[in-house]
Parts: structure tokens; C-alpha cells; sequence
């Protein structure tokens, strides 16, 4: 992996996973059903300056965002696994277009949000093309979960070829422990980074 301080921010954009409303905001499904954790409502305020130092540096900010399909009826077509580990998802949670759906206003608007259906923002999403039609080559990643929708596309963008910096505060779990147990074994398909370092990097680069 080559050091991510050699690459052109022109070239390189930020990708967060998941920072969306039906997660973080007290209003939105994971928060009425009083699933939230102080960890994971603290990312957005601590990525938002690197959209900015990024942007600055001619660099892309992607949103990528947990999508519910509604059926004909308006009912979110669910995997299995997930409705019975999160019974109260119903229409309208995660629905394209909705307030949940959306990033959080402290990361809004992002330049180009990618709808996923899945945990990795690579599997059946368009962000491969939208990297290769504004020139993106490299990313730096963040959001939620961090052994979830983190994990699975900092692997398939490994997969890919595609280089990665791992926010190592900028991502966050439900349990710590968990966090750490996936920073420690990511080590070796991600540069990993904090946001503090990630800022001195990105306003420092030439």
C-alpha cells in the first residue's frame, strides 16, 4: 500500500457509511427505538472539518446511505436476518428520498450519495462508476458500523485495488470492544488514521 500522503487529494474522496438520520438523530428509526450510542452521534461534528480540508483540496465528499426499498404497499423489503435483529424497522425507515434517509445536516450536502442495500457501499451500488467517472482513485473512509458497513467496504475496495485511509476515530460501533477488535483486523488491507491526523495531512498537502 503506498503512502497515502503521496496521493492526489484531487484524485481522492472521503466516503462515509451510514451517517444518516434513521441512525443518528434522536427523531429518525434507530433512535425512537432508543438504539443509539454517544460514540456514534460524536462522528459527524469530528468528520465534517475533513469534507471541508478535503474539498479545499479539489477532493470529492460521498455519502453512502442504508436504503429500505419500499414494496407496492409501502413495505420495506427487509433481508431476514435483519428484521429479526431490528423488529422495529417499518415503512417508511431508511425509504429513499424520506428524512431518515438523508446525511445528517452537519455533513449535508454531500457531492454524490450512493443508495446501498447491503453493508458494503460496493456491493450493487454505483459507486464504482461515479470513482471512475469524476476520477476518484483513493478513499478515505468513516461512518457506521465499524465491524458492518465499514468493514465490508474497506475489504471489497481492497479487493479492487482501490486505496483506503480507515478513520480509526471517524468510525465507531455499538461496543467498543467490537471497534477495536475490527481496527486490529483491518491492519492489513487499510491505512489507518485519526481525524486529528487525517486534518494535519489533508490542510498540509501541497
Amino acid at each position: 500500500m503506498s503512502d497515502p500522503r503521496t496521493w492526489d487529494l484531487s484524485r481522492t474522496a472521503l466516503l462515509s457509511i451510514d451517517l444518516q438520520n434513521d441512525f443518528i438523530h434522536p427523531e429518525g428509526a434507530y433512535g425512537r427505538a432508543g438504539q443509539s450510542a454517544a460514540s456514534i452521534a460524536a462522528l459527524p461534528d469530528r468528520v465534517a472539518p475533513l469534507v471541508a480540508a478535503l474539498r479545499a483540496k479539489g477532493g470529492r465528499y460521498l455519502s453512502a446511505q442504508f436504503t429500505l426499498v419500499p414494496d407496492h404497499d409501502g413495505t420495506p423489503l427487509i433481508a431476514p436476518h435483519l428484521k429479526e435483529l431490528r423488529p422495529f424497522l417499518a415503512k417508511g425507515d431508511f425509504a429513499p428520498g424520506s428524512f431518515g434517509h438523508k446525511v445528517v445536516d452537519t455533513l449535508h450536502p454531500a457531492d454524490f450519495v450512493i443508495e446501498k442495500v447491503a453493508y458494503s457501499a460496493f456491493y450493487q451500488t454505483r459507486l464504482e462508476y461515479i470513482m471512475r467517472a469524476v476520477g476518484m482513485h483513493n478513499l478515505i473512509v468513516c461512518g457506521i458500523v465499524t465491524n458492518g458497513g465499514v468493514a465490508s467496504t474497506l475489504r471489497d475496495a481492497h479487493l479492487r485495488n482501490v486505496e483506503t485511509v480507515m478513520l480509526s476515530d471517524g468510525c465507531a460501533a455499538f461496543k467498543q470492544d467490537v471497534h477495536d477488535a475490527t481496527l486490529l483486523s483491518l491492519g492489513t488491507v487499510t491505512h489507518q488514521m485519526t481525524c486529528a491526523d487525517a486534518q494535519t495531512w489533508l490542510e498540509g498537502a501541497a
